[in-house]
């Protein structure tokens, strides 16, 4: 019998050397946590279809900003349910509205935390689509540009430290950029939403952000689940506008995309785990279906691996917790 001269085992034997020769790293550092402001006072409301995540009033979204942080997690990315909605999401455009409330907020009591704001008009219109709709349904891509980069502005006027565009509207990421430098923010980072797909993974996520249409879908906008080169030719238009970082949505069922894109571009990528790659593995995890905290470890690997620099999760500060031993 011939023994193997190679033995790839040989580095796998013991923990130590697998910890050594290991090729992917998770950090904290690479971790975003998504927040969900809603109005009042010492709201805390769980989210049914995602154990574990509320809807919060300011107050208490300051204080989980600052738990957040604690764990060394870098940044939030904050979302706005506000009770008032109209056609022209004027909640948005509010200088004193809940967005930028909590945005004040959340940087008054956690200067070095980075606070991203998503900017979209469907948590803040009666209608729940993205941009602004004529008559007859369509969706006006011209005129919503123009009102989402009024409210890019407004979010960076109360302190947002990154502006994260996620309507899908073409020219979007120039016409913010144009006017954020005008006004004087030509510091902000743009964190595109560039390969944003038509997902049926988002359903938990309207329910905390509110944010479900009233009529009709997104698939005018938001990107065919089966086109790849698509997500590049987005992504390029982006950059080539202005964004800083770039974005793939979801990330699991999309890791080919991650790859795709990372080799495309020299500026970080985003990768969102979304709400419905969440509630799946807490779903299984509370049936004892799955080692949750190995699953959860083993999906975030596998989004860096495909080359996320970056990763949006609602398991976030959890995972810096198991990082780091406690």
């Amino acid at each position: 019998m011939t023994h193997p001269a190679t033995r790839p085992r040989r580095t796998r034997q013991s923990d130590a050397w697998r910890r050594m020769v290991r090729e992917t790293r998770l950090s904290p550092d690479a971790l975003i946590y998504p927040l969900f402001a809603v109005p009042g006072r010492g709201v805390r409301h769980p989210v049914s279809s995602m154990p574990g995540v509320s809807q919060l009033s300011v107050d208490e979204l300051v204080k989980d900003a600052k738990a957040v942080a604690a764990t060394g997690v870098p940044a939030v990315l904050l979302f706005a349910a506000p009770a008032q909605k109209d056609a022209r999401a004027s909640a948005a455009l509010d200088p004193k509205g809940l967005a930028a409330q909590a945005l004040a907020a959340i940087k008054e009591a956690c200067p070095s935390l980075l606070v991203w704001a998503d900017v979209c008009l469907c948590g803040a219109t009666d209608h729940g689509h993205c941009g602004h709709v004529l008559p007859g349904g369509a969706i006006d891509n011209d005129s919503s540009v123009e009102t989402l980069a009024q409210v890019a502005l407004n979010y960076v006027r109360a302190g947002a430290d990154a502006v994260a565009p996620s309507d899908m509207m073409d020219g979007r990421v120039q016409a913010m950029r144009r006017l954020l430098d005008r006004e004087g923010h030509a510091a902000t980072p743009i964190v595109s939403y560039a390969a944003k797909y038509a997902s049926s993974f988002y359903g938990p996520f309207r329910e905390a952000a509110e944010s479900a249409p009233a009529f009709g879908d997104r698939r005018s906008y938001q990107m065919d689940p089966a086109n790849a080169r698509e997500a590049l030719r987005e992504v390029l238009l982006d950059v080539e506008e202005g964004a800083d970082l770039v974005m793939v949505k979801p990330a699991g069922p999309y890791l080919d995309v991650i790859r795709r894109v990372r080799d495309a571009v020299t500026v970080p990528v985003v990768a969102y785990q979304v709400s419905g790659e969440y509630s799946l593995i807490k779903a299984a995890a509370e049936r004892g279906w799955i080692n949750e905290q190995a699953a959860v470890l083993e999906t975030l690997t596998g989004i860096q691996r495909a080359g996320a620099d970056l990763i949006i999760t609602y398991y976030a500060p959890e995972v810096a917790r198991w990082l780091a031993g406690r």
